[in-house]
């Protein structure tokens, strides 16, 4: 008898059902428990329940959210935060655990240092009490955020109920403009569906245009399927995948690895495989793009201008767009492109891989920018790289500042922050209200975008500013 056909979603979520129960949870078996110092809280469940780690062999931890990315040759000055990474050290040693360090040359942002590692492969689960774990779905994975509470079951059982997320497929198809970028790409998607657009949904990325993209690309786009209300989302590995992946220190070796790839083949979508909802996208119409709102749907094409809420019909719609306008300090109608920044940033779990610095550094470089701006490399091995093909320079002669890795001013925890009522030109995820400090205001966009910015001053079209360069 003929199987039925199975989106790598089913094929994912199949192969890693434990036991499933009435009312349509199922217990997931964890491949990959990845920790931050945020998860205190979680041993501290463990301890009081007198319980033992499961698998202690499959978590990995490492400090990102709060970390300085400023004077790590220096004690922690914050004693809170300087508690919380200690506690990090010691809880995964108390309990045999993988433990990155601050002075580990591996460390970094957790979604950006442990795919470097080869840690996040085809066909695994992946969890992290952080919401932008979808980021390992680039990979073929099936990874997701869980809370506080999920962390220490994970910690205890190595499992995790869920239930079964539809099954959304975006397609973008044909190729896509010259400086159009996989963050323009999902700000796309995410302006068309909406911040609750896929809820309770996994997304699979396909189409000729995620093909063509790099594996840092893909990340970013995986990594933005939560602004879009997605459970996760994921691309099938291919070639790309298992080029970037070999080599890598936990990944397969040798013949295992070419054992690894023909089973990692299998988990594509059948070509007649059903899904609950698809959508398509033309490539060629997506460009360089920026948000002006408080969301990241508040997203528009670089030429356009400030939606004006008089002219929606919707009261509900037009009473969020003015709130919205207001928070940010815009006028209706007004060009995006003449909207001035006090500063940048470039970094992150979305946009802080060597691709993304070089990006920036392209448009930057033999410039001055004319508004101070933060570096932060995803890693401390994107670090190393950029400083090896002398990227920092470029920051540092732009005017700009080049730190050490973290979270930083992604969602501003760790002491780097947009003063109040300053305006900022970001590569990171969210530009909700006080993301990045109280009454900061963010706008997203892509490394090359928020880079063009700095040299202008204000929002504007990178692409002008890479015309002979690329």
């Amino acid at each position: 008898m003929r199987e039925t056909p199975r989106t790598i979603i089913d094929k994912l979520w199949d192969s890693h059902v434990v036991v499933a129960r009435e009312g349509g949870e199922s217990l997931l078996f964890i491949d990959r428990h990845l920790l931050h110092e945020g998860s205190f809280h979680a041993f501290e469940q463990v301890r009081k329940r007198g319980r033992s780690i499961a698998r202690p062999d499959l978590s990995f931890a490492i400090a990102d959210h709060y970390v300085p990315t400023r004077g790590r040759d220096k004690p922690i000055a914050n004693p809170d935060i300087a508690r919380m990474v200690e506690l990090l050290a010691q809880n995964a040693n108390a309990h045999g655990i993988s433990h990155i360090g601050l002075e580990d040359p591996r460390q970094g942002i957790v979604h950006v240092a442990v795919p470097e590692q080869g840690l996040s492969l085809p066909g695994l689960t992946i969890v992290c009490g952080d919401s932008h774990t979808s980021t390992h779905g680039a990979f073929g994975a099936f990874a997701f955020g869980i809370g506080a509470s999920e962390v220490a079951h994970v910690l205890m059982t190595q499992a995790i109920w869920q239930k079964k997320p539809k099954r959304l497929r975006l397609r973008v198809e044909g190729a896509t403009l010259p400086g159009t970028t996989a963050k323009d790409i999902a700000l796309t998607l995410i302006a068309r569906l909406g911040a609750d657009g896929a809820q309770g949904h996994a997304i699979e990325y396909a189409g000729s245009a995620v093909r063509a993209l790099t594996m840092e690309g893909r990340m970013t786009l995986c990594n933005l399927s939560i602004e879009a209300g997605a459970r996760n989302g994921l691309v099938a590995p291919d070639a790309t995948t298992y080029a970037w992946l070999k080599g890598r220190p936990f990944a397969p070796k040798g013949e295992m690895f070419e054992r690894a790839v023909d089973d990692w083949e299998k988990l594509a979508s059948d070509a007649d495989a059903e899904f609950d909802r698809e959508a398509v996208l033309d490539g060629g119409e997506i460009v360089p793009i920026v948000t002006w709102g408080t969301t990241p749907e508040h997203a528009l094409p670089i030429d356009a201008t400030v939606p004006d809420p008089a002219k929606v019909d919707d009261p509900a719609q037009a009473a969020a767009i003015g709130d919205a306008i207001a928070y940010m300090g815009l006028a209706p109608g007004a060009k995006l492109s003449s909207i001035p920044v006090d500063r940048v940033f470039i970094g992150s779990c979305t946009n802080g891989r060597i691709e993304d610095l070089r990006a920036a550094a392209c448009v930057l470089a033999g410039r001055r920018a004319k508004v101070p701006g933060l570096v932060s490399p995803g890693s401390s091995t994107v670090k190393r790289q950029a400083e090896e093909e002398g990227l920092d320079r470029i920051f540092l002669e732009a005017g700009l500042e080049f730190a050490d890795s973290g979270c930083s001013m992604c969602v501003g925890i760790n002491g780097d922050l947009v003063p109040p009522g300053e305006r900022c030109a970001s590569t990171t995820n969210r530009n909700f209200k006080g993301r990045q400090g109280p009454r900061a205001r963010t706008h997203l966009m892509s490394p090359a975008m928020a880079a063009a910015a700095a040299i202008a001053g204000h929002l504007t079209d990178a692409r002008e500013l890479l015309k002979g360069r690329t």
